[in-house]
């Protein structure tokens, strides 16, 4: 099948189409991660620590959704490109019942032991950083449910080639949050407050716009309605049999970047600060790149359901190189606009100091190793080559970036710098195993079962 030589299934116009909107969709997140934490910083250093803090939590969870998405859009791609519309529909309703049902669960479970949870991550953290984590949890984990909706439709009109909904969806989702922080921030005064409950308004409003549009008669892959959707344990399978390792392994990844919150947790609140600022500076740098690991499941998923594995390789490489190249351009502008950055935060003189330093180093290191770290793995997971993937990126996990966090930030007394060098050293490991797999074949005895019916 492999051989077969056809015409290309995506021409440069229709990737063209795929990709811009995600890069908007991608700026649009940064851009109110950015918002969220400059106007929350105006409340105090200990709002910010507490809102981050929180956020490593709403973030392993939303991953979590966003995988159980993924999974869900691997199979309706594949079933696009083998031109099955009926399994395709019948998968969307699936991925939807798949991910509510998991919110469901979460929040219920947070929710009822939110403090127990927070106190358990993050340790002996001070008594005014607690209070604003449970304030902000409180309000924010019922949007969990709303998130995963949304996510699961994001994921099916990008399985369609269609992420402009998504996009426009992601515009007014945001527009929402950062006026509802303007107003109750800057005009109420309600500091962490102010910021959770626009989090939960503009998620409601994106779950409910996406699902109207996947319920209108015109839709090309139209949901049931609630009343009539109907476990599927067979297409629930497939969905899962990608989704869960995904899931596993988004949740491990954010999990473990919640360990090494708690080891920073012990190097003060200037370093708290620092590293969560410099997380969402660093975020920019490759906004480009997540737009592209989003589009590559899709252009993959497709080439496999379609069964021209030629094309899912040569497609694969053509995207990890354009996420380099674009990875690259924006952390030279990031550079660049550093000090305005840092200015626009309102650091205190040593927390500025730390940003400098992380997020130079993660802006030296994204060109390198970030494309073949987590662009490349979208390419094997939409060719169902998802155990390879996980596996490599739970051992990488544990062995470098926590093990080596604690040595370097812990024991030698790096701080906060031990931990993002971690950080990169798992890059290097990941970039290790998933370019020769990917470059050797290694994925393609996996590239067919999931297509038959």
């Amino acid at each position: 099948m492999e051989e077969t030589i056809s015409k290309p299934l995506f021409t440069r116009q229709a990737l063209t189409r795929l990709i811009w909107p995600l890069i908007v969709e991608q700026a649009l997140a940064i851009t109110v991660g950015l918002a969220d934490s400059m106007m929350v910083a105006s409340v105090g250093e200990a709002a910010v620590s507490g809102v981050s803090l929180v956020d490593m939590i709403s973030i392993l969870l939303i991953n979590i959704f966003a995988a159980m998405a993924t999974g869900g859009a691997v199979v309706v791609s594949q079933f696009i490109g083998a031109r099955d519309k009926v399994l395709a529909q019948r998968a969307c309703d699936q991925l939807v019942l798949c991910t509510f049902a998991a919110a469901l669960l979460i929040m219920t479970f947070l929710l009822a032991f939110r403090e127990p949870v927070l106190r358990l991550a993050f340790g002996r953290v001070e008594q005014d950083v607690m209070d604003n984590c449970l304030t902000y949890v409180t309000i924010t984990a019922p949007a969990y449910p709303f998130m995963s909706l949304y996510n699961a439709g994001a994921a099916i009109f990008r399985a369609q080639g269609n992420s402009r909904v998504s996009m426009k969806v992601s515009l007014l989702m945001n527009a929402v949050n950062l006026s509802g922080n303007a107003i109750l921030i800057y005009g109420v005064g309600m500091g962490v407050a102010g910021v959770a409950i626009p989090t939960l308004v503009s998620r409601a409003v994106a779950a409910a716009v996406i699902l109207a549009l996947l319920w209108r008669k015109d839709a090309p892959l139209r949901l049931s309605s609630p009343l009539k959707m109907r476990p599927d344990r067979r297409l629930i399978y497939r969905v899962l049999t990608i989704g869960i390792p995904n899931a596993v392994e988004n949740g491990m990844f954010q999990f473990g970047k919640i360990i090494t919150i708690s080891m920073i947790t012990a190097f003060g609140t200037a370093q708290i600060s620092a590293n969560a600022m410099s997380n969402n500076i660093s975020a920019v740098a490759i906004l480009m790149g997540q737009a592209i690991s989003l589009a590559i499941v899709t252009v993959v998923g497709q080439c496999v359901g379609a069964q021209d594995l030629r094309q899912a390789r040569q497609y694969g490489l053509k995207l990890v190189g354009l996420g380099t190249a674009l990875n690259t351009a924006v952390c030279a502008l990031v550079l660049a606009l550093l000090p305005v950055l840092i200015r626009m935060y309102q650091a205190s003189p040593e927390t500025a100091g730390y940003i400098r330093q992380l997020v130079t180093l993660n802006c030296v290191c994204v060109p390198v190793f970030w494309s073949t770290s987590f662009i490349l793995p979208g390419a094997l997971r939409a060719a169902n080559d998802v155990r390879y993937t996980s596996i490599v990126a739970v051992f990488s996990m544990w062995v470098f970036r926590i093990g080596f966090s604690y040595l370097l930030g812990v024991t030698l007394r790096w701080g906060v710098a031990g931990v993002w060098a971690a950080m990169i050293l798992d890059w290097i490991v990941r970039s290790a195993f998933y370019l020769p797999r990917f470059l050797c074949g290694g994925w393609k005895k996996h590239a067919s079962y999931q297509t038959a019916r």
